[in-house]
């Protein structure tokens, strides 16, 4: 199968070039790069979907620059908590952790949940205690800080605001990431990963975690991984909403994603946007924002991308 390919994004939002220095552009573009060609090689080597995905959503969660993993914005306590989920789309297996703390790469242990447990989702202290059960590497609160994060928490803290990341001028700025493969086997697998919102509190999740919501992968269709205002989102159960237009009414992906992205979710008033593959290779990168750090790579092309 000559057709296996793999897309990433690492957030969508209010990304003005305007606002974008050379330097932090070029590194921007060089993590999406490094996280696309990860999950690329792997593909070429016969690995499945699964593990380009895990693989690809690792890097960027290593990288700073992303609201997941080392560059988790802080919640009101100023803490990092992160979700995660993962679905294979061969057997529709499907893993996902939330509001975890310390956790270096939430992905890992969402992909333990799917592989080693009859739960889909665990949370918090449980979904830590879980953990203990295998080699998952968590850090201490230094690890993830970062000076551009934490100066966005110092500007809201202690008001009853939160934010999503990068926000600028009461913008709105999205920060998640997620990768959907197509292996050579025929088989499709999405992953996404998030730190969530500066200053959220009351335990609050958004659509990363959530199946159906922010990550959804079955073979019949697409594999689809979400990134934007969660709550909207969810509202939309968006990535299931562009499967479920492909499968009911026989939609092709680049329709099904429209659809999806540009009328239900900016009629509910949600910004973001979606990476997407479907079972026959053809990769869709659709948002309603400004921006999207997105990359995509198959036999025939290699994209990266911002705005």
């Amino acid at each position: 199968m000559n057709n296996f390919g793999i897309a990433i994004h690492g957030g969508a939002g209010t990304i003005l070039k305007s606002l974008m220095t050379p330097e932090k552009e070029a590194a921007y573009q060089t993590a999406l790069a490094q996280a696309l060609d990860t999950g690329y090689e792997l593909l070429e080597q016969g690995k499945t979907a699964l593990e380009a995905v895990e693989a690809a959503i690792v890097v960027l969660e290593d990288c700073p620059l992303f609201n997941a993993g080392r560059g988790a914005v802080y919640n009101a306590n100023g803490q990092h908590e992160m979700d995660a989920s993962i679905m294979d789309g061969k057997t529709l297996d499907a893993g996902a952790i939330a509001a975890v703390r310390n956790l270096k790469n939430p992905i890992k242990l969402a992909i333990k949940v799917m592989e080693h447990s009859d739960h889909v989702l665990l949370i918090g202290e449980g979904a830590k205690e879980f953990a203990d059960q295998f080699e998952i590497s968590f850090e201490s609160d230094a690890y993830f800080h970062d000076a551009l994060r934490y100066e966005q928490w110092q500007e809201i803290k202690g008001t009853e605001k939160f934010q999503l990341d990068h926000s600028k001028s009461g913008k709105k700025n999205l920060g998640t990431v997620g990768a959907v493969a197509l292996d050579q086997h025929g088989n499709l697998a999405a992953g996404t990963s998030t730190g969530g919102m500066t200053n959220k509190k009351f335990g609050r999740v958004g659509d990363s975690p959530i199946i159906g919501s922010g990550t959804y992968a079955n073979n019949a269709t697409c594999a689809i991984s979400c990134t934007g205002s969660g709550e909207y989102l969810m509202r939309a159960v968006t990535a299931y909403d562009v499967s479920c237009r492909m499968a009911y009414k026989g939609l092709s992906l680049k329709d099904a994603c429209n659809e999806a992205i540009m009328d239900r979710l900016t009629e509910l008033g949600g910004d973001g946007g979606l990476v997407a593959i479907d079972h026959q290779g053809d990769i869709q990168m659709p948002y309603n924002s400004e921006g999207m750090y997105r990359a995509s790579r198959n036999a025939r092309e290699r994209i990266i991308a911002i705005y």
